[in-house]
């Protein structure tokens, strides 16, 4: 039985899961639409002057959806202490 080399899509993907899952960092959440609770905490989360990461991280969001949503909120987001 002969079986056929991996391709070079399939080799990534293996590459690239161990990572993703080391690092915690596995954005189910692609592309997902803001809920009027995440906009609300993220307005009170920013008032309180929390980080781009701080909020990241608590909102369980990438930093560039954050910088986004902010930005188009009118937002100002802490720099980094």
């Amino acid at each position: 039985m002969e079986r056929n080399p991996p391709t070079g899509a399939s080799l990534a993907k293996a590459a690239a899961a161990p990572y993703g899952e080391a690092m915690g960092e596995r954005f189910e959440r692609h592309r997902q639409v803001w809920t009027s609770a995440e906009i609300q905490k993220l307005h009170t989360l920013a008032k309180k002057g929390m980080s781009l990461k701080g909020l990241a991280k608590a909102m369980t969001r990438s930093e560039e959806s954050i910088r986004d949503r902010a930005k188009s909120d009118g937002l100002k987001i802490a720099k980094r202490h």
